[in-house]
């Protein structure tokens, strides 16, 4: 069966397509609406390109809290339909379509009233439950729970004593964004898509009023050309105005909001459970993430680099603050192992706070030929997508079959428990710890039969990676020569999370990593050097910018380090 590899060779044939033909649909941006409108669209039965400028998940779809939630916080906005749609897509991912990178995880709330705040909080925690249930996708994840104060500190001995007078506990899901977002263009790819990475969008070409097709520059080849498209959908994220722009026309604004989050070794904060604390703007969650956790986030607006958004001190210190408030043992600086910045794409309205902007996403279809899908949040994703190809399916001849989304699960994910069960009997065949088994199934799932033939054929690639313990040396290699990774950093950030969860952040492994996917993309020795360095910049960059106190000279820091993709 065709897993959807995205390898350079199906990179190459793209290309060639997207020069040659004509397509229904073509899709601007590889994030998770644009990999998810693919996957919509392809699953109707129509012909389906997707050019990205960078790499899958690049932008926001790599830097989120990495949850599939409802959204618990928009209940106290009254935001009721936003919750419910979320809450459904939630159950679907967790029952039907990626049962192998989306798990359950509880949080747990602290309560500082007696009485109120537990009958207030209790009750949108019951409404919470009960909109999961009524769409019947609430089976397989708990339902919340009352506890004492020493029954909360029995599973939160990192609480101070003065933090709570008790709390609740409840459960949502958790994702790696960026290995997700791949996976779904994988899923494009297995039924047919067309697509291609480090490809820019640079123009739209026009029969009078009606868009007919993109103007693309192949950044790798330094080559532009056109593809012919019936419908063209712009699933751009932040960069939707600049898109927008191209085409003299545009029906929405959307304001960039940057939230920052840290990420801890696991020993640093005593929990069996996640956290989720109320702050004066909005809540901070702190997540489990494996041997890590993630302290997020922050909620202000952006207007500057929108590749490479910046983390400054002054960021760091507010979540650093915030957490410590109801830590017995605060934590500094010195904990913090990773960093990263993203910024979420908000429909612009009539407050100056992002904070307070809605999370609600939009259509429009400001040209014959061109929708636009804007807004939203991660866990709905699959909704945007469908409603951006329903608009597009007016324009195309034909009835157009309704989305199958709902029941089309992520490749990798149909057949995962079967699996799942067999993990013993895999790591006996195949010469690994049962651990190291489980690790790649709740990383690829059913696609786990691909690596491990690797790992029989090249033993070496069953070993560590030096300075990244977690990952194997063949996902490495697979990275490359199945997951659209071109670069360095496509491996070290999204296809891993080595840049992130390493005190050195991936400085170590960068050469051997570079090394191992060399053959599988061609590189000359001189790449391999280019690449390493590219990377090495990168981090000092990031680290420095990780010193300023505001924005603009974090942002002049982080600009400091040179970019392989002149977009």
């Amino acid at each position: 069966m065709d897993t959807g590899s995205l390898s350079p060779q199906h990179r190459a044939e793209s290309l060639r397509r997207m020069a040659a033909d004509e397509f229904d649909v073509v899709v601007i941006g590889g994030g998770v609406v644009g990999a998810g409108a693919a996957v919509d669209a392809v699953s109707r039965g129509l012909t389906v390109a997707l050019v990205e400028m960078r790499d899958y998940a690049a932008g926001t779809s790599s830097r989120s809290s990495k949850l599939i939630h409802g959204g618990i916080r928009y209940l106290e906005m009254l935001d009721f339909a936003l919750v419910r749609e979320a809450l459904q897509e939630r159950g679907l991912l967790v029952q039907r379509l990626a049962p192998h990178l989306v798990h359950p995880i509880p949080f747990m709330y602290p309560l500082k009233h007696h009485a109120w705040e537990r009958a207030y909080t209790g009750t949108g925690m019951l409404l919470y439950d009960m909109m999961a249930s009524a769409g019947g996708h609430g089976r397989g994840m708990p339902h919340h729970r009352h506890l004492s104060k020493r029954q909360a500190l029995r599973i939160a001995p990192a609480l101070r004593d003065d933090a709570l007078v008790g709390a609740l506990q409840y459960y949502d899901a958790q994702v790696d964004d960026a290995r997700f977002t791949m996976m779904l263009a994988r899923t494009a790819a297995q039924y047919g898509a067309a697509l291609a990475t480090n490809c820019r969008a640079t123009g739209f070409r026009r029969e009078g009023e009606r868009v007919t097709g993109v103007e693309v520059r192949d950044l790798e080849n330094d080559e532009d050309f056109p593809v012919r498209a019936r419908q063209i959908v712009n699933a751009t994220g932040v960069w939707t105005d600049d898109v927008q722009q191209l085409v003299g026309r545009g029906r929405f604004h959307v304001r960039a909001s940057k939230g920052i989050h840290l990420v801890v070794p696991r020993d640093r904060i005593h929990l069996d459970t996640g956290l989720i604390l109320r702050t004066e703007k909005s809540v901070l969650f702190v997540i489990p993430w494996g041997r890590h956790w993630i302290v997020g986030t922050t909620d202000t607006s952006w207007d500057l680099d929108k590749v490479h958004p910046a983390a400054s001190a002054t960021d760091i210190d507010y979540l650093l603050e915030h957490v410590n408030a109801v830590l017995r043992s605060p934590l500094t600086r010195a904990d913090v192992e990773g960093v990263y910045a993203g910024l979420r794409p908000l429909l612009a309205g009539e407050t100056n706070e992002t904070s307070k902007l809605s999370r609600e996403h939009s259509v429009a279809q400001p040209v014959p030929g061109l929708v636009v899908v804007a807004g939203g949040k991660y866990t709905t994703y699959r909704v945007m997508a469908k409603d951006a190809i329903d608009v597009a399916a007016r324009g195309l001849p034909g009835r157009v079959p309704e989305s199958c989304t709902d029941r089309t699960p992520v490749v990798g994910g149909s057949g995962y428990p079967v699996r799942w069960n067999e993990r013993f009997r895999l790591a006996t065949a195949h010469g690994l710890h049962v651990a190291r088994i489980e690790h790649l199934l709740r990383r690829y799932g059913t696609l786990v039969d691909e690596l491990l033939a690797l790992v029989d054929a090249r033993p070496e690639l069953g070993k560590p990676l030096p300075g990244a313990d977690d990952y194997l040396a063949v996902e490495a290699v697979y990275a490359a020569s199945h997951e659209g990774a071109r670069h360095l950093e496509d491996v070290l950030t999204r296809r891993t999370r080595i840049s992130i969860e390493t005190w050195d952040r991936g400085v170590e492994s960068a050469r051997q990593v570079a090394e191992l996917i060399a053959p599988e993309l061609g590189w000359t020795d001189r790449q391999v050097e280019r690449e390493v360095e590219h990377y090495r910049l990168r981090i000092e960059a990031e680290r420095r910018s990780q010193e300023q106190l505001d924005d603009t000279t974090a942002d002049a820091a982080r600009l400091g380090a040179p970019d392989l993709l002149a977009t």
